[in-house]
């Protein structure tokens, strides 16, 4: 008996000022079990990154994928996210007979059967590994970001909007990274505005 080849989807950074949203897929081979998969907001960042690169080496397909900032701001955070995770799906090598999305919405355009479950990525380990794959991908872009711009604190905070990061970007600035379309973004783009008058 043949054996459902399942995709598991998830994101990583709609809810930070920063960045793009990264999406990813993952189909797990089933002959290939990987242990400790979680969701990977309930592992540490060295678990993550030692669980990364296994995922990569033993799943039977994986993609990860992004929007960009100026799709973000274009979108909205929830449309950017949801093209994230088609491109992530329709960038596996190997077509799924079923896609598992973490949340409680399934992306328009998806040419597969796909259903949502809310809290997938504790539950699911394919969305689990997706969970990781994505989270890892963000966070070294969020790394990269602070070596480009010391002063805002990118590989602490992610790009959530924490005081430091707030404070940071009221002192220097709001950055090309920086989602304009965010509230906190938009309040102090306001407020620089409205001092030139």
């Amino acid at each position: 008996m043949s054996t459902l080849l399942i995709a598991g989807v998830d994101e990583a950074g709609r809810g930070p000022l920063a960045g793009n949203v990264v999406a990813a897929a993952v189909i797990l081979d089933p002959a290939r079990p990987i242990a400790g998969l979680a969701d990977s907001k309930k592992l540490s960042e060295a678990k993550r990154d030692a669980l990364a690169p296994l995922i990569r080496e033993q799943a039977l397909a994986w993609c990860v994928a992004e929007a960009s900032v100026a799709e973000i701001d274009t979108l909205n955070i929830l449309h950017a996210t949801m093209l994230a995770m088609r491109r992530a799906v329709e960038g596996l090598g190997v077509t799924p007979q079923e896609v598992l999305i973490d949340g409680n919405r399934v992306p328009k355009g998806l040419l597969v059967p796909a259903r949502a479950i809310v809290k997938g990525d504790a539950l699911e380990p394919a969305i689990s590994a997706a969970s990781i794959l994505a989270k890892t991908v963000r966070d070294a872009q969020l790394h990269e970001l602070d070596a480009r711009h010391p002063g805002y604190g990118f590989a602490r905070h992610k790009g959530y909007p924490t005081a430091e990061h707030l404070a940071a970007i009221e002192r220097l600035g709001v950055l090309p990274e920086h989602r304009k379309s965010f509230g906190p973004v938009r309040r102090l783009l306001d407020a620089a505005q409205g001092s030139l008058f």
